[in-house]
């Protein structure tokens, strides 16, 4: 039993790394790769796993995940501040949507049961998808962003209840089923209110006597145990563990850990919820989806096109521009994860039909394989409609952002990323008031940044195109303070492959790759962990004495020696052997004579170090004094070989030295 259920895990973690690497190539979103993963192992199709029930049980804490996950992102203050959209666009959005959809579903036979989850289903939307393309495109903060978000905090909210909903829909008695509904709702009601009280009490005291044990095992376990624990209560009230892992995440989120929260939970939502999409997919029939496949299509464009058509219609009685409703309208035309998620639940229950998931799931899939697609053409779409904005084509292309921002530039730096040392390095020539252009990869930090007037802008500095955006032809200096190596690497082989002399500062750990970027075509590199030795050196000489002009000297002196002096170090019982990379890290070693050594009344020359690298830096003798190594020198006992190496050179070494 174990074994199968292992065999069948490890066949769906392959299959899902490598339809994830494929979908990620051509910028599909990997919840399509999950669920063609479902498909395709599952009994509808190759029947590789033919009972997936093993799996659901897994799959089922993916959900849990997520909306613990989404219950951290709710924020209270932000629903406040848009609460008209919130409440007033976003309500209404689902209200019209649901009731159309519910209509429609049972007018051609669906039952009622099944037309309310296919209401709730097709009402929402996808935040995961659309949230991350409004954050990669910095559009957060614009108009159509607002709105985008505003409906999207009601849909999560709308979705919350809809879980609440379906369990209570299993009752069979048609005449019991308002009871059954306003019993649920209490309970519902009574758990959030219960779950609230203990997020307000006992949570913040619990979590600060976990922090204060520094253990981030105790602390991921805490995380999860309340998360499991709320979810725990909720069903065994007859409510759906989605719910109580909302609430939890909610009461989380207004603590000083909802970041590291966020952080640890993430691993493990991903995780379940790829299981998840794979059980989805599990559920779809082949066969049934080439039968049907005319219906799948027109059920799509039916989806797409009425729920945009119904959002820009909404957007503009609120007195919203053209463009941004249309634009609003067509990044949220899509069904949603909570679509599956609720299809899943629906299924479970009883209530959805084979026939129905068959044909709605991949309805959803289609949608939000489009997405991509219609929030691209957006601003193409908006224009042929509308015609073309004044002053300001295409604004929403966010290269179109960084050419208009770099227009009046002329001899500024360009800053290759945006994090701490970014940010210090701006702050400095901001106060010089020197002009400079940032650019990041990271969105949420561009996000972040920019509302706060900060000349940042998203875009990957590896790429040429970005780079003359910026105005690279223009510019004095380009920094790069990527904490990844291989990024700096890609910019300077990208640069000088092009014959741009533009000086490039670079910014590293170590001095590792020192070398290999001077060769690359760097002008200067600065290593973090060697300047600090080199700033705490320069303090302790100066505290100590030493006149300012010589401690100015010996610093530059180390500079223009590559940190020379500062290569290697003796390694403690906690030191690193090895880089990140695999590479070995030096270190010093220090080796004494006595009359039992090979080395001991041999020239230098004698010992053959050259096969080990000629790691000696370094004679000390037993009158104190010190020698740098030359061939002639004859070792004596007492006299301390200093070796410098990686620990495979110094071992080869101290072999010759001791032995011969």
């Amino acid at each position: 039993m174990a074994e199968g259920i292992f065999t069948k895990v490890l066949i769906l973690l392959f299959a899902s790394v490598v339809a994830s690497a494929i979908f990620r190539r051509v910028h599909i979103p990997p919840i399509l790769a999950y669920l063609c993963v479902g498909l395709i192992v599952g009994p509808g199709a190759m029947g590789v796993i033919d009972n997936e029930g093993s799996i659901r049980f897994l799959a089922e804490f993916g959900v849990v995940f997520l909306l613990f996950s989404l219950g951290l992102e709710f924020s209270l203050p932000k629903m406040m501040a848009l609460r008209r959209t919130v409440f007033g666009l976003g309500g209404l959005q689902v209200l019209i949507c649901s009731v159309i959809t519910f209509a429609i579903s049972v007018a051609v036979g669906v039952s009622i049961e099944e037309s309310i989850v296919l209401a709730g289903a097709l009402s929402l939307s996808s935040t995961a998808v659309v949230s991350k393309e409004l954050s990669s495109r910095n559009e957060l903060h614009k108009p159509h962003g607002q709105l985008t978000i505003g409906i999207l905090l009601f849909q999560d909210i709308a979705a919350v209840l809809f879980l609440i909903l379906v369990p209570a829909l299993a009752s069979n008695a048609e005449d019991e089923l308002l009871t059954s509904v306003g019993l649920t709702l209490a309970k519902g009601v009574g758990i959030f209110a219960l779950l609230l009280a203990c997020g307000k009490w006992l949570l913040p005291p619990l979590f600060n006597e976990v922090a204060k044990t520094r253990s981030e095992e105790v602390f991921v376990l805490t995380v999860l145990l309340v998360a499991l624990m709320a979810a725990a209560l909720t069903h065994h009230f007859g409510l759906s563990m989605a719910l109580g892992a909302f609430i939890a995440g909610m009461m989380l989120s207004e603590t000083n850990y909802r970041h590291q929260i966020e952080a640890d939970i993430r691993p493990f939502r991903d995780l379940l919820l790829g299981l998840f999409f794979i059980t989805v997919g599990m559920t779809l029939n082949l066969k049934n989806l080439l039968a049907h496949w005319d219906l799948i299509l027109l059920c799509s464009a039916s989806l797409v096109i009425g729920k945009a058509a119904l959002i820009f219609a909404l957007t503009r009685a609120t007195k919203n521009s053209k463009r941004d409703s249309i634009t609003t309208g067509l990044y949220l035309a899509q069904g949603g994860e909570f679509g599956f998620a609720l299809f899943a639940l629906g299924f479970s229950s009883g209530i959805i039909s084979e026939s129905v998931s068959g044909i709605m799931i991949p309805t959803i899939v289609v949608s939000i394989t489009l997405t991509p697609l219609l929030i691209n053409f957006a601003p193409v779409i908006s224009e042929k409609l509308f015609g073309k904005r004044k002053k300001e084509v295409h604004k929403h292309d966010y290269k179109d952002q960084l050419n208009e921002a770099s227009a009046e530039l002329s001899e500024h730096a360009i800053l290759c990323g945006f994090g701490r040392v970014g940010q210090t390095i701006s702050r400095f020539l901001a106060k010089e008031s020197l002009p400079y252009i940032a650019v990041d990869i990271d969105s949420v930090r561009v996000n972040e940044a920019s509302a706060a007037g900060e000349n940042v802008y998203y875009g990957d500095a590896s790429r040429l195109d970005i780079l003359k955006l910026l105005g690279l032809d223009r510019a004095k200096l380009l920094v790069v303070s990527y904490n990844d190596l291989n990024v700096a690497k890609k910019i300077l082989h990208t640069l000088r492959e092009n014959d741009y002399t533009i000086p490039v500062l670079i910014r590293t750990r170590d001095d590792s790759s020192l070398e290999e970027l001077l060769e690359a075509g760097a002008t200067e590199i600065i290593p973090e962990t060697m300047e600090a030795s080199l700033m705490l050196a320069s303090h302790a000489l100066t505290m100590m004495g030493t006149p300012a002009p010589q401690v100015f000297k010996r610093i530059s002196e180390t500079r223009k020696q590559r940190y020379q002096i500062l290569h290697g170090y003796y390694h403690g019982i906690s030191s690193k052997m090895i880089d990140d990379k695999g590479r070995p890290l030096e270190q010093l070693h220090a080796v004494q004579l006595t009359k039992s050594c090979f080395a001991t009344g041999k020239y230098l020359s004698n010992l053959k170090l050259e096969k080990a690298g000629n790691p000696v830096e370094m004679i000390k003798h037993i009158d104190g004094t010190e020698s740098t190594p030359y061939p002639t020198l004859k070792l004596t006992i007492g006299d301390t070989l200093i070796l410098h190496g990686n620990s495979e050179q110094i071992e080869s070494a101290e072999n010759l030295i001791l032995g011969g």
